[in-house]
C-alpha cells in the first residue's frame, strides 16, 4: 500500500489542478509580445531611405535551431553604421512551434536596424503560417527602399501540396501594375529559387518572364539551400544570390548604386 502512495499523490494532484501544470502545446498559437512586425518596420525603412539613390542591405536566412549564431549575427550588425535594413530570408523556425518562432522574433527583435522576414518552408509546417501571419504579416508582401522596390514572396510551394498558387502570380501581376512613381529598380526575395525541390518547377520559365517585366529588376536573393549560390539560372543575366545558414556564420551585403550597379560581399563572423 505504501508503494502506491506517490501514484495516489500524484493522481489527487493531476484532478485538482487540471492541464495548468502542463506546459501548453508547442503548435497552439497562443502569442504573445510583439506582432505585426514586417508592417511596422517596412514603415521605418520608407521613412529612412526616402530620397536615398544608394542603398544597402543585408541578407540572411536559415537560422532555424542556431539561436546562438543567429545572437552574434545581431550583435555584429548592431556594431555596422554603414546598412539601412536587413531582410531574413525565412526558416524562423524548425517545426513551424510558436515558441520557436517567439524565440527567434525576440533575437530578431535585438536588431538596431529594421529588419523584415520572409516565410520559409519550415515555418509553413503545422499551423506555422497562421503563426507567421500574426508575428510578421502576410506571405507575400513589398516595399520601397530608396528607387527601390523589394518583391518578398512565398516560394514554397511543396509545403502546401500545390493547393493554392505558389508563387501567386496574381500578387505578382498586382505589383507589376501598382509601380510608385519613385521605383527605378526592383529586387526580388524569396526563401526557395526556382528549380529547387520545393519550387512549383511547371511554371519556372513563366515566373521568371514575370518578373523580368518589372522596371530595372537587378538580381534576385534566396536561402533555404544553406550555401553560398551565384547563378545566372535562365542564362538571362538575372542572378540569383544564395545565403549560407546561420550555423555557418555568414550572411551577404548587397549595395545598390545610382549608376545601375550593385556590388555584394559575403561577410563572415
Amino acid at each position: 500500500m505504501l508503494k502506491k502512495l506517490p501514484f495516489l499523490l500524484v493522481a489527487l494532484l493531476v484532478s485538482l489542478t487540471g492541464c495548468d501544470m502542463f506546459d501548453s502545446h508547442p503548435y497552439d498559437g497562443q502569442i504573445t509580445g510583439d506582432t505585426n512586425i514586417n508592417t511596422k518596420n517596412i514603415s521605418r525603412i520608407e521613412e529612412a531611405t526616402a530620397g536615398k539613390t544608394t542603398i544597402k542591405f543585408a541578407w540572411m536566412g536559415d537560422s532555424q535551431r542556431y539561436y546562438d549564431e543567429t545572437e552574434e549575427f545581431v550583435k555584429k550588425i548592431n556594431e555596422r553604421t554603414d546598412l539601412d535594413f536587413v531582410i531574413h530570408g525565412g526558416d524562423l523556425t524548425d517545426f513551424g512551434a510558436t515558441e520557436e518562432f517567439m524565440w527567434m522574433r525576440d533575437i530578431m527583435n535585438g536588431l538596431k536596424l529594421p529588419y523584415v522576414a520572409l516565410i520559409g518552408n519550415h515555418d509553413c509546417l503545422a499551423n506555422g503560417e497562421e503563426i507567421f501571419r500574426t508575428i510578421y504579416g502576410e506571405e507575400n508582401f513589398s516595399f520601397m527602399a530608396g528607387n527601390i522596390k523589394f518583391v518578398c514572396l512565398n516560394t514554397n510551394a511543396l509545403e502546401f501540396d500545390y493547393s493554392h498558387p505558389i508563387p501567386d502570380f496574381n500578387y505578382l501581376e498586382q505589383e507589376l501594375n501598382s509601380q510608385p512613381q519613385q521605383q527605378e529598380k526592383t529586387i526580388f526575395a524569396m526563401h526557395v529559387r526556382p528549380y529547387s525541390e520545393q519550387f512549383n518547377n511547371n511554371v519556372a520559365w513563366v515566373f521568371q518572364d514575370v518578373i523580368k517585366r518589372f522596371p530595372g529588376l537587378q538580381f534576385c536573393v534566396n536561402a533555404h539551400d544553406h550555401r553560398l549560390q551565384v547563378d545566372d539560372l535562365f542564362n538571362d543575366g538575372v542572378i540569383y544570390y544564395g545565403s549560407e545558414n546561420m550555423e555557418k556564420r555568414s550572411y551577404l551585403v548587397f549595395t545598390v548604386t545610382p549608376d545601375n550597379n550593385y556590388t555584394y560581399e559575403v561577410v563572415r563572423y
